[in-house]
């Protein structure tokens, strides 16, 4: 018999993507400290670059949702998944308000940036962890951007998204190009979960 699989996350662009490859699954919100596990992996001195001590962060977040959740299900497949947005060496997490929300989109402009998600898919006896990076380039800053952006902030829309924007939001008209996985940035690489998943079957 196939054990049952929680989804360890509240966000619900995750549960419409997991969707795709998972028919019947629970959803349970992990409770973890997310501030302290960003100051703890951040400030460790290493020689890592600022991406790589990133995408340990963004793993280290699946793996401690995934954990805490697998300890009140042991019987059960556990799916842990984080999100965050890399930029000129910081990690950009929601929006507080409008005008965070503005700095961030406005600083996309004729740049790139990286949404890195991190995956942590555990069991009892088995734990894969791994890490999905797509770059995002944006068009020039110009007035109609400005226009569409203003707009973009009030409908509300930045503030519960890592980031401040949803690629499958109207942010899509502002983007020249990915590099990597589209539905990563959404929010879930769920390609790279089913191939996963498939080694919890066997």
């Amino acid at each position: 018999m196939t054990k049952r699989i929680i989804l360890a996350s509240q966000s619900p662009r995750r549960k419409e993507l997991l969707h795709l490859c998972v028919k019947e699954f629970s959803i349970q919100v992990a409770d973890i400290e997310e501030r302290a596990i960003e100051s703890q992996v951040m400030e460790k001195t290493t020689h890592e670059t600022f991406l790589e001590q990133a995408t340990s962060l963004v793993k280290t977040l699946a793996n401690e949702k995934a954990k805490v959740i697998l300890q009140k299900n042991e019987d059960a497949i556990i799916i842990g998944a984080d999100t965050i947005v890399v930029h000129e060496n910081r990690v950009l997490g929601k929006p507080n308000n409008p005008e965070e929300a503005f700095e961030m989109l406005r600083s996309y402009a004729g740049k790139s940036h990286s949404v890195i998600t991190g995956v942590s898919i555990q069991t009892d006896q088995q734990k894969e962890n791994f890490s999905v990076e797509t770059k995002v380039h944006f068009f020039d800053w110009n007035p109609q951007m400005e226009k569409e952006i203003r707009n973009y902030i009030a409908s509300g829309s930045p503030f519960d998204k890592a980031g401040g924007y949803g690629i499958q939001e109207m942010p899509s008209l502002w983007i020249s190009g990915i590099e990597g996985d589209y539905l990563n940035v959404v929010g879930l690489p769920v390609a790279y979960v089913n191939q996963t998943l498939q080694n919890f079957y066997k």
